[in-house]
């Protein structure tokens, strides 16, 4: 008895006495004692006692025993204290009913039913084959003790009318010898009609309809035609029963009628063929029966199996051969192989036939249009469960029990309805529940036989097995009663309460491995602790409201009585998933049983929760299995096992549809764990899944590493879709502790993602998928920013950290962080390319002086053109005047002086500048030549290097571009001969001066300084001479001529402008100082060949008589021969050009002349009187 506790009483608290944990029942229905070990015999009564029938009516319970008596037992309700507590019952009386000795059948059953009349307040008691009544509650006698005797049974009840739809009383049929009595019971007994129905075991009723049954048959009566419709025999094999016949059922006492199986002529003319579906059943089973002793077996397929569904509120049929088609199409469906003979086939047999000489006929009612009936060949051997409706039509398929039932009752849909908290009546599922036996290892037991009548139950039958009561004889061996349990469907409902639903559903504080991520102070603690034992207190009340379960079925066996309850629905699937991970718990290297919890969340999809108990069961099994399956994934080892993609969904979907705090996946696994902020209130879940919590917990801390749930790449995408999940709910409403959840989730990702794009680039050296996923978390904010800095401080991710800065809009870490990276600080990931460059974009966006000041100077002193568009940048926020910057740079970053100057000079074409850059420049190439002997050599090298090209040559100026040294200076003396050389135009001027007296002790290495220097001061002699001899750049020196000395080093594009104050006669006297010193070259050929160009070139600046007076005498014609040709075309031109003119001028004065003519004439001649 105790294992059976152990087992079937695990849903009710703590046992009685409980050696082993055992899984929770995944049976549809679970044994709650009602009453046990009742003291059924009286004083001096030696024979032994069992019950007989029992009926609860409020908080009476009435037992009829063996012994003729009735137990009257009072129910105590528990205490305010405890009120999940079952109610105790106190015994208040032992009634013997009065019975007659001669009426009383051999041996004497006692007390046969209890039927209890709320209305009324009546009961009335069949002992031993005479009916008495009683009133309630304490069963003294009524009516002056009236007594009916030769009474077979009692009921007939309607079960489609409520209570108090007869306001004259209640109406009950009263079976004796050879009628039936229609009596309403009310302030007296009164007779409605008698019906002609001889030795009536068993009814049931609906309306004016009721199914009947006698020792042999069942039939149909319809009490207002009063008429009878022969069904079929209880016994198939009783051939001579003919089913089908409809009689007149009018009670005549002078004739005599047979009790079934003969029709009327003058009756309805209805056929029906019942009779041929039972025999055909007869057949079948004598012909197992003869197969079974000829050692032939062969099964056939059960009869529900076969029969299709119908449903309840079929109408009725039109036409009897469509009713007799379809009875003879279910009278050939074939039974279910025999059980094979065996020694404990013989003991049920023996066993059967030592307490039941005949079977009994059973009826009950499921539905208001139809009744079960069962049928079978003998107690011993299968019975079949047969549903008729109210015209006798067989209907939905058929139930098969394993052994002929003791008892059957109907449990669920119109039969047990519930009503809810609302006052909404519930329909259940529809069972049947049978008492039966079974063959166990140790000889035949009593089961309940439980089928679903409403569906087609893929489960199949179970097989509950009943807590039967054992017997001690004198030589103390022990024995089971069997053959005396049976079923009932009480008066009232009663409603027991599970204590391991409201331990399952009531909500319970998670306690993590680790502690509280919040600061709190001591004087936090005992609000903390007041506040968790009020929400416990809270929870355990909100628990009680759920646990209870409303039941009307009993069962009693020997002496004892249990309730036999609906298992709540969030127990048989919470069974269900115990045993997928009972092998698991138990060794740990074996894998979850991933197929039935699959099965279990399946048969749950489209489950629609009608209570609130339903729908928090829903929820918590919903994620009892998200979790398994997330633990189980997490803790498999990837070179032993894998997952397939489907299993790895269905985990995602369980965990992100069942609503189950994220913190509450998170903190079993080690890595993530540390990322959990529990809050003031803590984490609170399902009661019941804290222990699968902490178990796996301790299963996946017990893997040697942090990382070790995380070493296989699926568990770690399956975590991070699972969290990326829940940052999309983001603001929504319905999320308790939203502030803490998304922190905690925001957190663990980030931690996950940090880790996965390490352990990949450590690998294979190149940034991972995740890197981008990492980005996309920290660019759209996190929630946990104070614990996002610490991780990506010590991953040393500082990249990743300026990126969740700039979505902070924190300039100044940002820019902070950048400065460490480009200083050489670590960043483990080397994701800031360029970091110089992205410093100045980012500096351009901003808008806060001091930072821009901050780190545009230190950018300016690391790389001072990248420094000097900080402040340069046309298209920055921020906007600095131009002294401004020049003396900050001056103060912050001196070297970015000059870079920032050549930006205002150059770029921004601002001249007031330029002295200053020229300063700058001076300063730089001049600094260089007082100390360095190698750069003085370099220009001097470059002069005679240039000196001894031959022409066509570039200028000088090209040519100290085109082999520039790639040092500062250099550059600087570029820039320097740029502006002095005027690119800036005519009106740019500098301290002329200041810059003689700077380069006069370097005249000798500075030559083009001192050209344009000379140049400026109008010296062009001197300027023509320094050109021509001491560079030898002879097209610079034209070029000089033709600007009229402005200047000579302009920048490489655009076209020469020339001066605009030179004149033509200024260009030729230049001209003319030019030739003066092309006839000075010391080189013959060089000396012949530039002054030929020259005259050639530009003949129409000299004067012929002047050139012809300062060439050689020793010169050929030939040598000037371009020259004069030259002059001559221009002297002829001239002539002609002139002759010309003259002749146009004469043409135009005749012109004129014929015009005034003209004039005159019109005019007319003018008389001027003299005065």
């Amino acid at each position: 008895m105790e294992a059976f506790y152990d087992a079937q009483y695990d849903a009710q608290g703590p046992p009685r006495k409980r050696r082993r944990k055992a899984p929770t029942s995944t049976s549809s229905y679970v044994f709650r004692p009602l009453l046990e070990d009742i003291a059924l015999a009286p004083e001096d009564y030696t024979s032994k006692v069992h019950i007989t029938c029992i009926e609860l009516w409020e908080s009476n319970l009435y037992i009829g025993t063996s012994a003729a008596e009735i137990l009257h037992y009072v129910a105590i309700p528990p205490g305010p204290a405890d009120i999940m507590a079952s109610p105790s019952y106190i015994f208040a009386s032992r009634l013997q009913p009065t019975f007659n000795q001669t009426s009383a059948a051999s041996p004497a059953p006692g007390v046969q039913q209890i039927l209890v009349l709320p209305k009324v307040s009546k009961a009335c008691i069949l002992c031993n084959g005479t009916l008495t009544f009683y009133s309630l509650p304490e069963l003294s006698p009524a009516f002056e003790n009236t007594v009916v005797p030769g009474c077979s049974w009692l009921g007939g009840g309607n079960q489609n009318q409520s209570d108090d739809e007869d306001e004259d009383g209640q109406t009950v049929m009263i079976c004796v010898k050879s009628r039936i009595r229609l009596v309403l019971i009310g302030d007296k007994p009164q007779k409605i009609r008698n019906i002609d129905f001889p030795g009536c075991l068993a009814i049931a009723r609906r309306d004016n309809f009721a199914c009947v049954a006698d020792t042999q048959a069942y039939a149909l009566l319809d009490m207002e035609n009063q008429q009878k419709i022969s069904l079929f025999p209880i016994s198939s094999l009783d051939e001579n029963a003919a089913g089908g016949q409809v009689e007149d059922i009018s009670f005549h006492p002078e004739a005599s009628r047979p009790s079934s199986g003969v029709a009327d002529s003058s009756g309805h003319g209805r056929s029906t063929s019942l009779g041929t579906f039972v025999s055909g059943i007869g057949r079948r089973s004598s012909q197992s029966r003869s197969q079974e002793r000829s050692g032939r077996n062969t099964p056939e397929p059960g009869l529900r199996a076969a029969s299709p569904l119908r449903p309840p509120d079929r109408p009725r049929s039109g036409s009897v051969a469509d009713n007799t088609a379809r009875r003879l199409s279910v009278s050939e469906k074939p039974l279910p192989p025999p059980p094979e003979r065996t020694s404990s086939r013989m003991a049920v047999r023996n066993t059967a036939a030592s307490f039941s000489t005949q079977m009994t006929p059973h009826i009950c009612s499921p539905t208001p249009t139809e009744f079960l009936l069962t049928t079978g060949t003998s107690p011993e051997d299968p019975g079949v469960g047969i549903f008729v409706n109210l015209d006798g039509d067989v209907v939905r398929g058929t139930l098969q029990f394993d052994r002929y039932p003791t008892s059957v009752v109907a449990d669920g849909n119109d039969q047990t309805a519930i009503v809810s908290a609302t006052g909404i009546q519930q329909p259940q599922e529809g069972y049947i529940l049978a008492s039966t036996f079974q063959l166990k290892e140790d000889g035949p037991r009593e089961v309940i036989e439980v089928h679903r009548w409403d569906i087609d139950d893929a489960n199949g039958t179970e097989h509950l097995d009943i807590p039967f009561p054992f017997e001690e004889d004198d030589s103390e061996h022990i024995e089971p009663v069997l053959g005396r349990a049976r079923l009932r469907v009480i008066l009232s409902h009663h409603s027991t309460s599970f204590f391991e639903v409201a331990e399952r559903l009531r909500l319970g504080r998670l306690r993590l491995p680790i502690g509280d991520q919040t600061q709190k102070t001591e004087s936090d603690q005992a609000p903390v602790d007041a506040a968790e034992e009020k929400r416990n207190q809270e929870e355990e009340a909100f628990g009680q409201r759920l646990g209870a379960q409303p039941s009307r079925v009993v069962l009693w066996s020997g002496s004892s009585i249990w309730w036999l309850i609906r298992n709540p629905l969030v127990l048989r699937l919470d069974g269900n998933l115990e045993t997928a991970i009972m092998s698991s718990m138990d060794e740990r290297q074996q894998e979850v049983d991933r197929s039935q919890i699959s099965r279990t969340v399946s048969s749950i999809q489209e489950y629609e929760a009608t209570t609130e108990t339903e729908f928090l069961s829903l929820k918590y099994i919903r994620q009892k299995a998200g979790l398994i399956l997330f633990a189980d994934t997490l803790s498999r080892d990837p070179t032993v096992s894998s997952i397939s993609n489907t299993d790895l969904r269905m985990a995602e979907n369980l965990m992100v549809d069942n609503g189950l705090d994220p913190r509450i996946l998170v903190s079993m696994i080690p890595l993530l764990r540390e990322e959990i902020i529990e809050g003031q209130q803590g984490i609170w879940l399902h009661n019941g899944l804290i222990g699968v919590v902490e178990e796996y917990t301790q299963v996946l801390s017990d893997s040697g590493s942090v990382k070790g749930p995380l070493r296989h790449n699926e568990s770690v995408n399956m975590i991070k879709r699972y969290l990326v999940g829940w940052r999309q709910r983001k603001g929504f409403g319905s999320i308790a502790d939203e502030t803490e959840v998304f922190q905690s989730v925001d957190a663990a990702l980030l931690h996950l993602l940090l880790y996965q794009d390490g352990q990949h680039s450590a690998k294979s050296g190149k940034p991972s998928a995740a890197r981008a996923e990492l980005y996309s978390v920290v660019d759209s904010g996190v929630d946990c920013f104070e614990r996002a800095v610490v991780l990506l401080e010590q991953s040393g991710r500082l990249y990743v950290l300026s990126r969740l800065y700039q979505n902070r809009k924190m300039a100044g870490k940002v820019l902070e962080t950048w400065r460490r990276i480009i200083d050489g600080g670590e960043d483990a990931g080397n994701e800031l390319r360029d970091g110089e460059n992205e410093v100045r974009k980012y500096l351009a966006k901003i808008r806060d002086i001091n930072l821009i000041h901050e780190y545009g100077t230190w950018l300016a002193r690391r790389n001072a053109d990248l420094g000097v568009k900080v402040f340069a940048d046309d298209n920055s926020r921020a906007k600095f005047l131009p002294e401004d910057v020049v003396k900050l740079l001056q103060e912050q970053a001196p070297d970015a002086v000059k870079v920032y100057l050549e930006h205002l000079v150059f770029g921004k074409k601002k001249v007031q500048y330029a002295n200053r850059l020229i300063t700058y420049y001076l300063d730089s190439v001049l600094q260089v030549l007082e100390t360095s002997n190698e750069a003085r050599s370099m220009l001097g090298q470059s002069y005679e290097s240039y000196r001894a090209l031959q022409p066509p040559k570039p200028t000088y100026r090209q040519f100290i571009i085109d082999n520039a040294v790639p040092v500062a200076w250099w550059q600087d003396r570029l820039r320097l001969l740029e502006l002095l050389g005027g690119s800036h135009g005519a009106d740019f001027s500098y301290d002329l001066d200041n810059i003689l007296g700077r380069i006069e002790p370097f005249e000798q290495d500075l030559v083009p300084e001192c050209i344009i220097l000379d140049g400026r001061q109008g010296r062009h002699k001197q300027a023509l001479r320094l050109l021509t001899h001491g560079l030898g750049d002879y097209h610079t020196a034209i070029n000089y001529c033709l600007m009229g000395g402005a200047s000579i080093f302009h920048p490489i594009s655009g076209s020469l402008t020339p001066n605009e104050t030179s004149t033509r006669e200024d260009q030729a006297t230049l001209f003319g100082y030019l030739l003066t010193e092309f006839l000075r070259i010391k080189d013959a050929s060089n000396r012949v060949e530039r002054t030929s160009e020259l005259l050639e070139r530009f003949g129409r600046w000299y004067d012929v008589r002047e050139v012809l007076s300062m060439i050689p005498e020793s010169w050929s014609v030939e040598l000037v021969s371009g020259f004069l040709v030259g002059a001559f075309r221009r002297l002829i031109h001239d002539k002609h050009e002139g002759m010309i003119v003259k002749a146009l001028s004469g043409a135009e004065n005749l012109q004129v002349a014929a015009a005034f003519a003209e004039e005159c004439k019109v005019a007319g001649a003018q008389i001027e009187e003299a005065q």
